[in-house]
C-alpha cells in the first residue's frame, strides 16, 4: 500500500504550434503520477494521452489513474484491465522508480543494464511551411543533430518540405518522414516515388492498417516502420507474419509498459509521444536495454522532443548534449519536480 497517490493533470506549452497530418496543438496535456510509499520513497510516472492518434483522451486517462488510486487503498498495486495504455505506463514507471530508489540503483540498472550510454536522437520537425521547417532543421543541425524526422501527410507540401530540409541540412544528413497513416497505398506509392531523390532513411506509418502497409512495403525500396498500428506483442506478431514492416517505433505510453521488446517479433527503436520530463527520462533509461546490434540498432531515437516545449516541470531531468540524450544522475528515474512549475502548469 502507498502512503499517498497523487494524480496531477498538467500541460506544457509548445514554443510554436505543433502540426501533423492529424491536427495541431499549442500545448501537450499529460498526467503526472506521484506515489509515496509507506517507507517514504517517492516514485514518479507519466501518462501521455494519444488522442491525436485515435487513443483515449486526457479525461479517460485521469479517470483510470484515479480509479486505480482508490483501489490501492484496499491493497492492490498492480494495474488491471481494462485500463488505457498511458495509465498503465505511468503506474509501472512510478512503481519501478520506487523500487530502483529503494535499491539505490538508477532505473536502467534496475532494468538489467548496469551501464548507461548517451542515446543518439533525431530532430523532430512539424508539418510546417517548408521554409519554416528548413529553418528549424538548420537550427537543430547547428546544435549537432544529423538525423531529422519530418511530419508528412499534408499533400504536395510534403515534397517542398523535404526538399527544403535536404537543402538546409546537406546530403549527408539522414531524413525520415512520418505520415501518421494519412495516405492510401496509392498515395503513399506516388509520394514516396517523388521523394526518392531526397534519399529518405525510412518512412513511419505511411498508411493506417497493417494489411495496407504490407501491400505498400512490397512496392518500396526503403524501410517501412510501424507506429500507430503496432502497440503490443500481438500486433507486432501480426505485422511480422504478413511482412508489413521492417520494424516498429515504440512509445512507452503507447505500449503501456517499460518492456519495449514487443515480444521480440520486430526490431524496435524508441520515440516520444511528446512526453514531459518524466516520460523522456523513463525512455532514456529504457533505451539502455535495447540491443546494440541488429537492423535498427544504428537508428537515432526520437527522444529529443523536450526542445519543442517552452517550459518544464522538472528541476532535474534528462539532458541533451548536442544530439545525445543522457539519463539523469541519481537513483530511480533521477527526476526531481519543480513544485512551483508544476503548480503553474497543472490543469
Amino acid at each position: 500500500m502507498f502512503a499517498s497517490v497523487e494524480v496531477i493533470p498538467y500541460a506544457l506549452p509548445f514554443r510554436r504550434t505543433y502540426r501533423t497530418s492529424t491536427g495541431e496543438i499549442d500545448q501537450r496535456e499529460m498526467v503526472l503520477l506521484r506515489l509515496t510509499a509507506t517507507d517514504g520513497f517517492v516514485g514518479l510516472g507519466e501518462a501521455v494521452p494519444l488522442s491525436l492518434r485515435g487513443g483515449a483522451a486526457l479525461a479517460t486517462v485521469v479517470k483510470d489513474l484515479r480509479d486505480w488510486a482508490a483501489a490501492t487503498e484496499t491493497g492492490r498495486e498492480e494495474p488491471t484491465d481494462p485500463m488505457t495504455a498511458p495509465a498503465r505506463c505511468a503506474i509501472e514507471t512510478a512503481i519501478a522508480d520506487i523500487a530502483a530508489r529503494r535499491e539505490g540503483l538508477p532505473l536502467h540498472a534496475f532494468l538489467g543494464q548496469p551501464e548507461a550510454r548517451p542515446i543518439k536522437c533525431n530532430a523532430t520537425i512539424g508539418a510546417d511551411d517548408p521554409a519554416v521547417a528548413a529553418s528549424d532543421a538548420a537550427n537543430w543541425a547547428a546544435d549537432g543533430f544529423s538525423s531529422f524526422k519530418l511530419k508528412a501527410g499534408t499533400g504536395d507540401e510534403d515534397i517542398l518540405r523535404v526538399a527544403a530540409t535536404r537543402e538546409a541540412v546537406g546530403s549527408r544528413a539522414r531524413i525520415r518522414i512520418d505520415a501518421n497513416g494519412a495516405w492510401s497505398v496509392e498515395q503513399a506509392s506516388e509520394m514516396l516515388a517523388r521523394l526518392a531523390e531526397f534519399d529518405l532513411e525510412l518512412v513511419e506509418q505511411p498508411v493506417s492498417s497493417l494489411d495496407a502497409m504490407a501491400e505498400l512495403k512490397a512496392k518500396l525500396g526503403i524501410p517501412v516502420i510501424a507506429d500507430e498500428s503496432v502497440s503490443n506483442a500481438f500486433e507486432a506478431e501480426q505485422a511480422a507474419s504478413i511482412g508489413a514492416c521492417d520494424g516498429a517505433t515504440v512509445k512507452l505510453s503507447k505500449i503501456g509498459t517499460l518492456d519495449p521488446s514487443l515480444g521480440g517479433h520486430l526490431p524496435v527503436y524508441l520515440s516520444s509521444a511528446l512526453d514531459g520530463p518524466v516520460g523522456i527520462a523513463a525512455a532514456a533509461h529504457v533505451a539502455q536495454t535495447l540491443p546494440e546490434d541488429g537492423p535498427l540498432a544504428n537508428l537515432a531515437q526520437g527522444l529529443a522532443t523536450a526542445r519543442l516545449f517552452g517550459a518544464t516541470i522538472a528541476s532535474s531531468e534528462a539532458q541533451l548534449d548536442g544530439d545525445l540524450l543522457r539519463v539523469p544522475s541519481g537513483h530511480g528515474l533521477g527526476i526531481e519536480i519543480d513544485e512551483k512549475a508544476l503548480e503553474r502548469f497543472r490543469l
